[in-house]
């Protein structure tokens, strides 16, 4: 089984990488100095993580962030929000993914996610609803998506069970 947690942080740094190369090779007019430092560090980077070493990597686009914030580079990228860094290296991971997972692994995993989708979406139209069953409704649905994420079909499985049991005792159909 492939260490599908490392796939995820190793698509991370790759769509950073070219978040700030598309940044860099843009022509912006900020200060060119400020620009040819990020560039090296973003060549660092890579290399960090050419090298084996993607906590150093992490660690240079991290500042890439902090060192374009203080030079007032308007147009530099932002860092992502947790949930927009996980949406964009899903879209990285998916390509990956279907190199190294078996094709079985990969319909079980989308089979869990359909259930999940519409199953969650029925509860989440269901009438009467109160506060709490909705928040757990998004608890178990997040953690389902994280087990997706990873290759982990037990759990997500598991969590998928648990949100049929609120489906069964709200009176909607799973």
């Amino acid at each position: 089984m492939p260490d599908t947690y490392k796939i995820m942080l190793n698509a991370e740094l790759s769509k950073a990488f070219d978040v700030w190369s598309g940044y860099l090779d843009a022509h912006t007019g900020e200060d060119l100095q400020v620009r040819a430092r990020l560039r090296s560090t973003l060549e660092s980077a890579r290399a960090a993580a050419a090298e084996g070493d993607p906590a150093s990597a992490r660690a240079l686009v991290a500042d890439m962030y902090d060192n374009a914030r203080e030079a007032g580079l308007l147009r530099a990228p932002l860092p992502p929000r947790p949930c927009e860094a996980d949406g964009q290296a899903r879209d990285y991971v998916k390509d990956e993914l279907r190199q190294v997972l078996p094709v079985h692994l990969r319909e079980h995993l989308e089979s869990i996610a359909i259930y999940l989708h519409v199953t969650g979406r029925r509860l989440q139209t269901a009438p009467g609803l109160d506060a709490a069953t909705r928040q757990d409704i998004l608890y178990i649905t997040a953690r389902a998506g994280m087990a997706l994420d990873l290759a982990h079909p037990t759990a997500a499985r598991r969590e998928l069970e648990r949100l049929k049991e609120i489906a069964r005792r709200w009176g909607v159909e799973p």
